[in-house]
């Protein structure tokens, strides 16, 4: 099987938000995509919300009562529309404004920030929804062209001089600090950007998740560009 088609065979597209929301992981498709090519004006929308620091989560009330032109009120009702229907599903969407995520210097052989391929976990069955409207977009990554990081000789060597504790313990410590969660992409990987306007429903690392989570990893922003999403 090529490149391309086991690529294919992680993602699953899907013509409406029900049939996004409705239809189950399995097999080796652990990514779905409601591919959309939406209307309006985005970007009046991230210039007239005010962000002070370097993320904001958006208020419905605020976004509501933001005076647009016509191209960006038919951006506003797509936000609006996509909120609703999370809800309605029994997400919990977030909308945010984004000019750049905190980034993780603690371990510098292995940051655990979102700039890093990983994979989401639960304590309860879950998926993740997420959809760029404005800015750079997501990437995701097919499970057999990604290593876990705890496992590259190298990391592990560098992890165990850190934890310093009895054998035993060693792989509950690599969870309970998320390093097991993140992961490198293997030389010549393909990988897949989420695109923009796109809502996308990933599998994440539960127990009773009948497929592997899909390893996905948030974009380095380009310069004075905030993006504009909803996850959840």
């Amino acid at each position: 099987m090529s490149a391309s088609s086991q690529k294919a065979n992680q993602i699953l597209k899907v013509h409406t938000f029900e049939a996004l929301a409705t239809t189950p992981f399995q097999g080796e498709i652990n990514a779905m995509c409601w591919e959309r090519n939406l209307l309006g004006n985005f970007s009046e929308i991230v210039e007239k919300i005010e962000c002070e620091g370097n993320m904001k989560e958006i208020d419905l009330e605020e976004l509501r009562a933001l005076n647009l032109s016509k191209e960006a009120n038919l951006a506003r009702e797509v936000l609006l529309t996509d909120f609703e229907n999370l809800k309605k599903f029994g997400a919990a969407p977030i909308l945010n404004l984004i000019k750049n995520y905190e980034r993780d210097d603690s371990f510098p052989i292995f940051p655990t920030d979102v700039y890093s391929f990983h994979v989401d976990r639960s304590p309860i069955p879950s998926q993740t929804f997420l959809c760029t409207y404005y800015g750079e977009p997501s990437d995701i990554l097919p499970n057999h062209e990604g290593i876990q990081k705890v496992l590259v000789p190298e990391i592990r060597k560098e992890l165990k001089k850190i934890y310093a504790g009895p054998d035993e313990g060693f792989e509950e410590f690599l969870s309970e600090y998320f390093f097991d969660l993140h992961y490198q992409a293997l030389p010549k990987a393909n990988i897949t950007s989420l695109g923009k306007g796109n809502l996308w429903k990933l599998a994440i690392d539960h127990p009773d998740n009948p497929v592997l989570p899909c390893l996905h990893r948030a974009p380095v922003e380009k310069d004075g560009e905030a993006r504009l999403m909803i996850i959840c």
